[in-house]
């Protein structure tokens, strides 16, 4: 019997110990919490109310503290994060392609029966383009965007205006006397078409994908075309695009950015676009950047890279990765590369 009651007494003994162990294990977290809640506090009050408007942090944390990417997966549900392994792509998804047409842009949105191509490459890169929309089975094109009159963006053009139904035209005011630029204009006239350019606010939709134009035609424009850039924001559901064309730092810092899950890098990744403050306000989870392999600019630049990694971007390029596709239910996102 006195053993057995010593073998009590260690019992209690231990459970007291473990219990006393756990108590002041809780007491430690509950006290590293309401420290680092103050310090996000003191944090958020000393950025300023104005600060808060702009941004959504929800986003922020989320990648600041880094996203999971796996198996070109990416699942990005700002109130409910989920993991998904393998999410059958619908016919009802909205599907972003980013064309490979080497050192130039060149970009498809499907959304259900509705289409907007955002450039269309250099002037070889024309034919590609024309293919690559037939055989998508695309007979009109809804809304057709020539961020500037770059030839690598809108070399293109006039092959795409001549082979389909034209909808919508947005091009800046800004102009030039290229060869390339009068080819554009030309069928454009041929099929008694019109030229809108839009104003910075300006919306319009697709099926569910709602478009917000950013910026465009900057100050010295004349001197620099990357800055008369068309900058058009979309959202599909809770998911965001970001549509940079050649913009550079002059367009980034002239206004505030809200967070995008998807990010087409401004002008190729060259170091004249993507300031650090700009990737801190974008915070994408997924960068792509279109650009020749082996170009003669060295093309992306190293350091836009580096801002974006830094955030826990996914940067995908499409001289190593082909044609991407990116689709979207509203709520996750799924990549795929070299698609056809």
């Amino acid at each position: 019997m006195g053993e057995k009651n010593k073998d009590n007494d260690n019992l209690n003994l231990w459970e007291k110990s473990k219990l006393g162990r756990k108590t002041k294990y809780y007491k430690i977290k509950t006290w590293l919490s309401r420290l680092v809640s103050l310090i996000i506090l003191i944090v958020l009050l000393l950025l300023g109310k104005s600060y808060w408007e702009t941004h959504d942090y929800s986003n922020f944390i989320q990648n600041a503290l880094g996203n999971q990417i796996q198996n070109d997966i990416v699942v990005n549900d700002i109130k409910n994060t989920n993991t998904i392994e393998n999410e059958a792509v619908t016919a009802g998804n909205l599907r972003v392609y980013y064309l490979d047409v080497g050192q130039a842009d060149s970009i498809l949105v499907i959304d259900k029966d509705m289409t907007m191509l955002i450039d269309a490459g250099t002037n070889e890169a024309g034919e590609t383009v024309v293919n690559f929309l037939k055989n998508k089975g695309i007979t009109k094109i809804d809304y057709l965007v020539g961020t500037h009159p770059h030839e690598d963006h809108i070399g293109g053009l006039d092959d795409v205006i001549d082979n389909f139904d034209i909808g919508t035209i947005y091009m800046p005011k800004m102009q030039t006397t290229t060869k390339t630029f009068e080819d554009v204009l030309n069928s454009i006239a041929n099929k008694n078409l019109q030229v809108t350019t839009p104003a910075v606010g300006d919306t319009f939709s697709l099926i569910d994908a709602k478009c917000t134009i950013m910026a465009l035609d900057t100050q010295d424009t004349e001197d620099n075309l990357n800055l008369s850039s068309i900058v058009i924001r979309m959202t599909y559901g809770g998911n965001s695009f970001l549509f940079m064309g050649d913009a550079e730092a002059e367009v980034e810092e002239a206004r505030s950015w809200q967070p995008a899950d998807v990010l087409k890098v401004g002008h190729h990744g060259s170091k004249t676009s993507s300031t650090q403050n700009f990737i801190y306000q974008v915070m994408p989870s997924i960068a792509i950047i279109q650009v020749g392999k082996d170009n003669s600019y060295n093309l992306p630049n190293q350091e836009t890279i580096d801002k974006l990694n830094a955030v826990g971007a996914k940067v995908y390029r499409t001289d190593e990765s082909g044609n991407i596709l990116v689709t979207s239910d509203g709520s996750n996102i799924q990549v795929e590369t070299n698609v056809e």
